[in-house]
Order: structure tokens, then sequence, then C-alpha cells
């Protein structure tokens, strides 16, 4: 039956192309707008490390201005960085199973044996050996070093695809040598294509700026004296002339994480920041309410706005543009069937019921919503093409998968059966009669 009703809809949507076409591009437009929204919407709002979610969490500690809280709009928030000697303080502590400092920095990246390389400027990420294990980064080739080589403070580096492409054309480069802004470095990994979106672990300059392409060991931001290439707060009257004063400052610019795997890690670290702090204001520092911070990463994505509202307006909006569509090919769907209330009276004058009639319209209106759903996912290709053209950093919020293009036809289907449902009612009203004495 299923198959006669499709043939009867494909007849029938052939008899008016017109009618047809502006009802498939009608829905096609608002499934496009819908889904390239919800696409965008969807990655900025995600977790990328939510299978790590309930053991990892963000520190932070407020160390700011007795005066003036750093953020005017949520004073009850500390900084979301902590000062370098605060930093060092919680990587002194044995309690987190893995425990991540961590900054960026720019060099000067080349290769000293290979002369067709140019020299290029790059970020990085100075850290602490845990980084790669706590955040579940992908190697391709080799691995990360390990906390023996924070202690000693080897030249080391981890590289990002790119990098490895940039330098040693994708091959496996590991045990190559390469020099960042005049040192010398061993590379011992390379890690796979890793794109997470939001960038969690540091959201200061972008959550959504693409990944380092060098990962160094945090000792040597100190010992190669490198400044900052992220955000950096400062507060106070100290001398910040010299890189010690400003390593001794209270300039918030170091990112901390740490791991605790149950109740108890958790509660042995609070009580070891809380005795920190309380140390701390003995010595004249943080002046302001203990206000010690462990957030999971979901709850920091959310405490930093990651998604902003007018990213929710505009999916609001795009589904009411869908409703509008729906509008519209209502009033289409009842001009094409009214019209075709003739042969409807005639198959009625033949004994089809009323039910067969409301199963044969579905199934049109089922094809003209799976048709439009189709020609929808390629408007939001073309949609979220246009949103890479015209923003930066984001290719890795642009990309249309299976799960969205099987979305887009489910809501295509369904704005098509329910913008056929009063027409599909309207038609199955007809009164035979009427018709067969126009005959």
């Amino acid at each position: 039956m299923f198959s006669y009703h499709l043939r009867l809809a494909l007849k029938s949507l052939r008899r008016s192309p017109v009618v047809s076409s502006l009802m498939i591009g009608a829905i096609a437009l608002g499934v496009g707008i819908c889904i390239t929204t919800l696409t965008v919407y969807r990655l900025m709002s995600g977790n990328p490390i939510a299978h790590r979610n309930d053991v990892l969490y963000s520190v932070t500690m407020d160390s700011w201005d007795p005066n003036a809280p750093i953020y005017a709009k949520r004073p009850e928030l500390p900084p979301s960085e902590l000062t370098y000697m605060d930093a060092q303080a919680m990587l002194r502590s044995d309690i987190p199973a893995r425990r991540v400092a961590m900054r960026k920095a720019t060099f000067v990246a080349e290769r000293p044996d290979e002369r067709d390389v140019k020299p290029f400027f790059a970020e990085a990420r100075l850290t602490t050996s845990d980084f790669f294990a706590m955040f579940d980064v992908p190697f391709q080739y080799g691995g990360p070093w390990d906390r023996s080589v924070d202690a000693a403070l080897q030249s080391v580096v981890v590289l990002s695809n790119e990098a490895n492409q940039k330098l040693f054309g994708g091959q496996d480069s590991v045990g190559r040598t390469l020099r960042l802004s005049g040192q010398d470095f061993k590379v011992i990994g390379v890690l796979r294509t890793w794109t997470p979106a939001p960038k969690f672990y540091d959201l200061n300059n972008g959550p959504f700026d693409e990944i380092e392409e060098f990962f160094v060991p945090f000792g040597f931001g100190e010992s190669l004296r490198l400044a900052s290439a992220g955000n950096v707060n400062c507060w106070g009257d100290q001398p910040t002339n010299s890189f010690q004063e400003f390593l001794n400052s209270e300039c918030v610019w170091i990112q901390f994480w740490v791991q605790l795997d149950d109740r108890e890690q958790l509660e042995g670290f609070r009580i070891y920041m809380d005795n920190y702090v309380r140390e701390q204001k003995k010595l004249g520092r943080f002046a302001r309410p203990l206000n010690n911070q462990l957030l999971h990463p979901d709850e920091w994505l959310k405490v930093n706005n990651v998604v902003r509202d007018d990213n929710r307006v505009l999916v609001g909006l795009s589904f009411m543009f869908l409703a509008v569509c729906m509008l519209n090919m209502i009033g289409l769907l009842l001009a094409k069937f009214i019209g075709g209330a003739p042969i409807v009276g005639l198959r009625r004058a033949l004994g089809a019921s009323r039910a067969t009639i409301f199963r044969q319209h579905l199934v049109e209106v089922g094809v003209i919503g799976t048709a439009g759903g189709v020609l929808g996912i390629g408007v939001a290709a073309l949609g979220l093409l246009g949103v890479r053209q015209l923003y930066d950093n984001y290719d890795t919020l642009t990309r249309l998968d299976a799960s969205m293009a099987l979305i887009a036809l489910g809501i295509a289907l369904v704005s098509g059966l329910l913008a056929g449902l009063y027409p599909t009612w309207r038609v199955c009203r007809v009164q035979p009669a009427t018709y067969l004495k126009t005959q």
C-alpha cells in the first residue's frame, strides 16, 4: 500500500512542478538555516573532554585586588589564572593524581640541518608532563615526556601535526632536532590531528583558537626568560622591571588543572589550597575573602560564557524562520490539495475511505519534506562555508557530520508532516457528491 501511495504522490508532484518546487525550497531554506546555527551552537556548547569530566578540575584562587574584583559583572569569581608563585605552590602538592601548570609563549622555529625550511614564528604551550595523559592527547609518533624531564629540564619538544608537516613534511620526526629561539630541542613525540573545541584548557585568548604548534617543558619559561604570549592581568604597585620581579608579582597568567580521582583526593586538595592561602594571608597576600574554586570542565566552560546568549538567540530565530517557511508551505499545500479535490471526490465515490486519502496525502507531504531535507543539507553546507569565510578559527565549528545530516532529514520530515496535517484534513472533508454533480 505504501508503494501505491508513493507512486500517487510522485505523480501529484509532477502535475504541479512549480508549486512542488516552491514547497521543497521553503523547507530546504528553513532546515538549512536551522542546521547551520545548530551545528555551530552544538560544537560551541560541547565538552571535548566529557569522558573525563568527573575527575578533572580547573584551579583558581582569589589573589586579586581587595578593592575591586577582577570581573565587574561577576564579582564572585576569582581570576581565571594563577600567579607564578601560586602555581609553583600547587605543583608542590603530591595529592592530585596528576597536575598541570601551563602558559603560552612564542618561539622562532627552524631546522638547523635544513636550509630550505625557513624560520617562522609559532605559538608554544609550556606545560608539565601530565598535560598529555590528563587531556587524552593523541600521538601519531613517539609520546610525551615524563616527570623526570620536568625535574631535570631536558630540551625535548612535542610537535603538533601541523608543525610536523611544516618542519619535516609529515614524516616520523622522533629523534630529530629543531631549534626554538636559538636553543636545540629533541623531538620526542608528534600529535595526531587534535582539535578540541572549545579549547577548554585555556579559554583566555579565544575558546576556539587552534592548539599550539609546540609543547615544551614548563620550566623553560623561567630558564629562557620567555614572556607570556597569552593573557596577563596585574594589579598593585609592585615593580616588574625584570623577569624575576614579574615572576614574584601579583600578575595572574598561569593556567592550572588537576586530576582528582576520588572524594578523598578532592577534599585533601581543597584543604591544601585553603591552608596555603591562609599562610599567604599572614604574609600580607590574598586580602580578599577565601575563594578557592575547583571546577569540572563543563562548569569551567559555563563560568567562562563560552556559549554567549546571542548564539542561543540565533538558534531561536532560525527555528522561527522555519516556522514561517512551514506557514508558507501550508498555504501552498491548501491550494494544491483543494485544487485536486475533484480527483479526491471521484476516488471517494469509487470506495476509497477517508483514512486512505489521509495516508496518501501524508505520504505526499512526507516526500516533500524528505526532498526538502536533502536539499537543506546542501543549504546548510553552504551556510557553514560562509561562516568559515566570515570568522577566523571557526573551522572546527563548521563541520557538518552525519549526525547533523540525519537531524536535518528528521526536522524536514517532521516539519513537512506538521505543515501537511491541516491541508490533508481539509481535503479529506470533501463531499464526493459535490464534485460528481459537476462532472
